[in-house]
């Protein structure tokens, strides 16, 4: 076994792999730290995140602080600004898309029990505050990371690393599901 080369992985970067993205929807809501939205910005390339909301005083691109950790995935990973993150949730339902929070809530069940059914939109709240309770009533679930220590959370950009990569395994099988059907159907 060897480490692989940065020449190599831009050479396996440009021919596309790891480019599949997953119906995957991340909606950020007052994302305070600019170094967290560059982090998930990072974060959703690397699990193949189909598009992030960026809502509320979340920040946007161009901005230095994004761009110091999200290391280009700002310019790769689709994106767009909604003040309102309710029309935001919505919009998305409207389209088919279960919405899920990644919260603490009296309903969440533990992010490693939860398959989702669909293409799924990702809630993210503040880093102090979490989510707003407009839009806990927006959701049609909610998941949360088990803590075992002497803090109740993790950074929000850890903790969606978690979800969207577990999010990732699931979404995958779902697509790769509905490709046979449709053939199975077509055939």
């Amino acid at each position: 076994m060897r480490k692989l080369r940065h020449d190599e992985l831009v050479e396996i970067q440009n021919r596309g792999a790891g480019a599949e993205r997953v119906p995957l929807t991340v909606v950020l809501n007052n994302i305070r730290s600019l170094y967290n939205v560059g982090g998930i910005f990072r974060t959703a390339d690397g699990a193949g995140a189909e598009k992030l909301w960026l809502c509320g005083i979340t920040g946007i691109p161009p901005h230095p602080r994004i761009a110091k950790t999200a290391l280009d995935a700002q310019n790769s990973v689709p994106w767009e600004y909604r003040e309102d993150p309710v029309s935001c949730l919505r919009e998305m339902k409207s389209g088919g898309y279960e919405i899920l929070l990644l919260e603490q809530t009296n309903r969440s069940v533990p992010y490693n029990t939860y398959v989702p059914k669909g293409p799924v939109c990702l809630v993210l709240g503040n880093e102090i505050e979490g989510i707003e309770i407009g839009l806990v009533r927006e959701c049609d679930a909610a998941i949360d990371i088990p803590m075992h220590g002497i803090k109740n959370s993790l950074n929000v950009t850890v903790a969606f690393g978690i979800a969207a990569f577990y999010l990732r395994q699931h979404l995958t099988r779902l697509c790769k599901e509905n490709a046979e059907y449709r053939r199975a159907a077509a055939g």
